[in-house]
C-alpha cells in the first residue's frame, strides 16, 4: 500500500533561506514475512519559494519571526494550509549553527507542522546534506562507485566522499562567494578576516572601501582555488592550505572515480554568462569561472549535479514500525526519544573491530554531530552479522564503549541500531560494560542511513514493544 504524505522543508543558511513543498511516496517493499523496508518510492515537488537572504539579527542570530512570515507567505502563495502539512524539515547551516537558533527557530515554526525535524548542521553533517541534495550520494550507491562532492556555498566549501553509498570521509575550507563583498560601484564592503591575512602577506592590493582591482582579485581567487586543487593533491601545496582550513581537511584512502559541485558558486561552473560579475554584490561568480577553467575539472569527471544551490532538503518522509521481543534491549528511564540523528558506519568502519580502530573510527565521526563545542546526542547504527561469535559481540560491545565514552561520562543515553538480529545479545554485553543503570536503547532489525532521524516512543505491550518512527530528509 503506497501512503502519500504532504512535507515541508526549508533550508536555512549563512546567505540564503528556502522553502520547498513537496508530496512524497511512501511504501512498504518487504515482504508479509521479513522485515519491515520502508521506502520513499516517488516524490512531486510542488512548490518552490523564492530565495530570501536570511535575516541576522546581532551575534548571528536569526530573526525567527521574519522567518515566519516568511513561511506564512510561501503557505498562502502555495495555497496550503497549516493542517495539510504532514511532516517536515528544517536544516539550519553554516555560521547560523547557533542553538539559540535552532530552539528559536523550532519554536516559531511548531504551528507550522506536528512534528518536524529541526537539525542544526555543523560543517561535516552539512556537507553529508549537500552531497546528498547534489545528487552524489546516490551516484555512487547506484554505480559503486567513490564520488566526493564539493559544496561551495557563500562562506565555505564543504566536501563529502562517498563509496557506495557509504560516507568516507568529510572536510570543509573557507572558500566560498560571499568572502568578499562589492557594491554596485565596484567597492569592496567587506573581506574576510582569512584573505585579509592572504591579501597583506601577497602583498595585493586589496582593501574595504577602495575600488576593487579586477587583475589583483584574480590572483587571489586562483589562490583559493589553488587550495581545492591541494585537497585531491593536485599542484604544488599553497602556502595558505591550513589556513583555509574550517575544522578539518578530507582523506580519501580510494581513487575518486567523479567529482561533483553544489551551492550557489556551482551555477558558474558550466554558465557561459560573463556579464556583470558582481551583480551578486560578491565574488562567486568569478570564483565559479576561475573553477571552470581549473585542474579539478581537467583531471575529474564531473558529474552533473542534480541541484545547485536549491541542494537542499524538500522535507522529510517518515514511517512508523515497531520493535519488540528479542529485538531490545533498553533501560526505561531513558524513553521517550526524539529526533535523534542517525550516524551509520561504514562496511569499511565494521571490518576494523579487531583493532582498536573501530572505536577511534567511531570518536572521529561523532565530530560531525558536534557545535558550539558541544556535540548532539546521536543514534550509532550498524549492519551488524548475521549468527555472530560471543567473542565477535564483546568486542564490537567494547569498541563502542571506548568510542562513545565522552558520551557515557556526561551520562547521554547510548542508542544503538542494529540492522541484523543480534540486539539483544548486544544490549545485554553492552550493559556489562557500561555503568550501573547507564541509559542505554539497543534495537535491530531497523534500515537507516547517515542524514536520517529517529523517534524511539515510551514501551507499550507490557515493555515489549517499542514504537520506533524513522524519518528520511528528502532532496530535491
Amino acid at each position: 500500500m503506497v501512503e502519500k504524505l504532504l512535507s515541508v522543508g526549508i533550508d536555512i543558511g549563512t546567505s540564503t533561506t528556502q522553502l520547498i513543498l513537496s508530496e512524497l511516496y511512501i511504501e512498504n517493499m518487504a515482504s508479509a514475512f521479513s522485515i519491515p523496508r520502508i521506502s520513499i518510492t516517488d516524490k512531486n515537488v510542488i512548490y518552490e519559494s523564492e530565495i530570501l537572504f536570511t535575516p541576522i539579527m546581532e551575534e548571528n542570530l536569526i530573526n525567527s519571526e521574519e522567518i515566519k512570515r516568511f513561511v506564512e507567505k510561501q503557505y498562502v502563495k502555495a495555497g496550503i494550509q497549516k493542517s495539510d502539512i504532514q511532516t517536515g524539515a528544517i536544516i539550519i547551516t553554516g555560521e547560523t549553527v547557533r542553538k539559540e537558533n535552532a530552539k528559536n527557530v523550532a519554536h516559531a515554526l511548531s504551528e507550522f507542522a506536528g512534528d518536524f525535524v529541526v537539525a542544526t548542521a555543523g560543517p561535516d553533517l552539512e556537507s553529508i546534506i549537500a552531497g546528498k541534495g547534489a545528487g552524489s550520494y546516490a551516484y555512487s550507491r547506484e554505480n559503486h562507485a567513490t564520488t566526493v562532492n564539493l559544496d561551495i556555498g557563500g562562506g565555505t566549501t564543504n566536501l563529502v566522499a562517498f563509496y557506495d553509498g557509504d560516507v568516507l570521509d568529510t572536510g570543509c575550507f573557507d572558500i566560498g562567494g560571499r568572502l568578499i563583498k562589492i557594491n554596485e560601484k565596484n567597492i569592496i564592503t567587506y573581506l574576510s578576516p582569512k584573505l585579509e591575512k592572504i591579501i597583506n602577506t601577497e602583498g595585493l592590493k586589496l582593501k574595504a572601501n577602495k575600488l576593487v582591482d579586477l587583475n589583483e582579485l584574480d590572483r587571489l581567487i586562483t589562490i583559493m582555488v589553488q587550495v581545492l586543487e591541494n585537497i585531491f593533491n593536485i599542484g604544488k601545496k599553497s602556502p595558505y592550505y591550513d589556513l583555509l582550513i574550517t575544522n578539518k581537511t578530507i582523506t580519501i584512502q580510494r581513487n575518486i572515480d567523479y567529482i561533483s559541485f553544489s551551492g550557489g558558486v556551482a551555477d558558474y561552473i558550466d554558465n557561459e554568462n560573463r556579464s556583470d560579475v558582481f551583480r551578486y554584490g560578491d565574488i562567486g561568480i568569478l570564483l565559479g569561472k576561475k573553477i571552470a577553467n581549473s585542474k579539478l575539472v581537467e583531471k575529474f569527471n564531473v558529474l552533473a549535479s542534480a541541484e545547485t544551490i536549491r541542494a537542499t532538503v524538500v522535507g522529510a518522509g517518515s514511517h512508523t514500525t515497531d520493535v519488540s521481543g528479542s529485538t531490545i534491549t533498553y533501560i526505561e528511564n531513558v524513553l521517550p526519544l526524539q529526533n535523534i540523528p542517525v550516524l551509520k558506519l561504514s562496511g569499511d568502519d565494521e571490518k576494523r573491530i579487531d583493532s582498536k580502530g573501530l572505536s577511534n573510527v567511531i570518536r572521529e565521526k561523532l565530530n560531525w554531530y558536534e557545535f558550539e563545542g558541544e556535540r548532539q546526542i546521536i543514534a550509532l547504527a550498524i549492519e551488524g552479522t548475521r549468527n555472530p561469535r560471543y567473542l565477535h559481540i564483546q568486542e564490537l560491545a567494547s569498541a563502542i564503549v571506548t568510542g562513545m565514552n565522552e558520551y557515557i561520562n556526561k551520562g547521554e543515553p547510548v542508542i544503538i541500531l542494529v540492522k541484523e538480529d543480534m540486539a539483544k545479545a548486544l544490549g545485554h554485553s553492552l550493559v556489562a560494560k557500561l555503568p550501573k543503570k547507564h541509559p542505554l536503547v539497543c534495537i535491530d532489525t531497523v534500515q537507516v542511513q547517515n542524514g536520517d532521524y529517529i523517534d524511539i516512543g515510551t514501551p507499550i505491550g507490557e515493555g515489549s514493544v517499542l514504537p520506533v518512527v524513522i524519518k528520511t530528509l528528502v532532496f530535491n
